[in-house]
């Protein structure tokens, strides 16, 4: 059977059953300013392991926390399906590679994750705002945002500084757009 016709079958089952379909399909970009894509696939499987990261996530700062780690596992599953686990943190350590990310890759998909997280029903405190700029011209930077629900603010999500695979950094929108980094992450001492 082709991919589109369990695709499609699967679809049906869901629709039959009352429940949602037990795989979900993203487009993640890669090869910096999103000049290839690709569409990845997580199966169900996958999925409870991202949905597992949100079981004690009763507050939005403990949202944040998971949602940092969901982030995580699905760049480690879009990584075994595309050359995007060749990237590593910032823009100088990737060489040519394929797979290789800039920040407006990174925004990119991981706003398209934050979206799956939302659809998935599994972010209560938090909606996905639009991805943000700081700086200008030659020293711009994009992050992924998200929006507290309860009024508490704005956070970057900025997955760009890390290696696949690793926690997003989340920081207060205005913290970020000030030039916040990550702890022990530095643009002169690791060339990110």
């Amino acid at each position: 059977m082709s991919r589109a016709a369990r695709s499609l079958a699967a679809v049906a089952l869901a629709l039959a059953c009352g429940s949602s379909a037990a795989e979900e399909e993203a487009v993640v970009c890669y090869n910096y300013g999103c000049k290839d894509k690709a569409v990845v696939f997580f199966d169900e499987a996958s999925l409870k392991q991202v949905q597992a990261q949100f079981r004690e996530a009763h507050t939005p700062e403990a949202e944040r926390e998971a949602l940092a780690r969901a982030v995580a596992f699905l760049y480690f599953f879009a990584g075994q399906q595309t050359p995007v686990w060749r990237d590593r943190g910032g823009n100088y350590a990737d060489g040519e590679v394929d797979g290789r990310m800039d920040c407006i890759d990174h925004s990119t998909n991981t706003t398209t994750f934050l979206d799956l997280l939302v659809r998935r029903g599994w972010l209560r405190f938090h909606a996905v705002g639009e991805p943000v700029e700081r700086g200008r011209f030659l020293s711009d930077h994009w992050s992924a945002r998200v929006v507290a629900r309860d009024g508490g603010g704005e956070f970057a999500v900025d997955t760009w500084f890390l290696d696949p695979g690793e926690p997003a950094a989340i920081f207060p929108l205005q913290e970020w757009l000030d030039g916040a980094w990550p702890p022990g992450r530095s643009f002169w001492t690791h060339g990110r």
